[in-house]
């Protein structure tokens, strides 16, 4: 479950990044489509990580990475880092799924990356959330 796109010889196209997201397909292509329509975003499909990570979508802003959205099967990941100040802001406003995210994230500098699993609308309305405070 929730494998993703590791075959590093073959680049996906997103189509096929979309259609492997199954259920979740709808939300993959429009959190990607919202990244780049609200905060003019550049998307790259990229193998960023080694072999564990798999194929993704990349979204820069200025040449400075806003997040990492890898495809998975019924699912997508996306990986993103804010600052504890970021994270701060709007925590309690978050589900208790999204607030265990950040509660174990990895530690970087004042804040901290965080690999957060997309399977439904909750999830889907919580990383936009997370992305405006990233974005903004």
């Amino acid at each position: 479950m929730y494998e993703r796109m590791l075959n590093k010889q073959v680049t996906p196209t997103i189509e096929e990044m979309i259609k492997f997201c199954g259920e979740n397909s709808e939300r993959f292509s429009l959190l990607n489509e919202w990244l780049i329509s609200t905060f003019s975003t550049e998307k790259k499909i990229v193998f960023p990580y080694g072999n564990k990570y798999g194929w993704g979508v990349a979204h820069k802003k200025k040449n400075k990475l806003i997040c990492n959205i890898f495809a998975e099967d019924n699912a997508f990941t996306v990986m993103m880092r804010l600052s504890d100040k970021q994270y701060n802001t709007i925590y309690d406003k978050l589900q208790k799924y999204t607030q265990e995210h950040i509660d174990n994230k990895y530690p970087c500098s004042d804040g901290g990356w965080i690999h957060y699993r997309v399977t439904c609308k909750e999830h889907f309305d919580d990383i936009k959330t997370l992305l405006s405070v990233k974005c903004s």
